[in-house]
């Protein structure tokens, strides 16, 4: 009867440790997914800002007075904020 009992524990321990193994494995499978899809993510994410620069560098070499002008128009309102906000204090 003891031997029973015995058998009966190794079984559910067996049982046990299995279960355990397949949790583990689709927690693994999981998390190796998920680093993919960052992965993919962060390469898209690259890809766009690299075309981005590009289509800027592209357009401010096609109108150079344009961005002469907005340059200058920009740096003229920070500079009237900055002075602005000086003389509140």
């Amino acid at each position: 009867m003891s031997q029973t009992v015995v058998e009966r524990a190794t079984g559910h321990i067996a049982d046990s440790a299995q279960r355990a193994s397949r949790a583990t494995s689709a927690v693994a499978d999981a998390i190796e997914e998920g680093v993919g899809v960052v992965r993919r993510a962060a390469k898209q994410g690259g890809d766009a800002a690299e075309e981005f620069l590009n289509d800027t560098n592209q357009r401010l070499q096609r109108h150079p007075l344009l961005t002469l002008a907005t340059t200058f128009a920009v740096g003229v309102a920070a500079g009237t904020f900055i002075g602005w906000m000086l003389k509140r204090r």
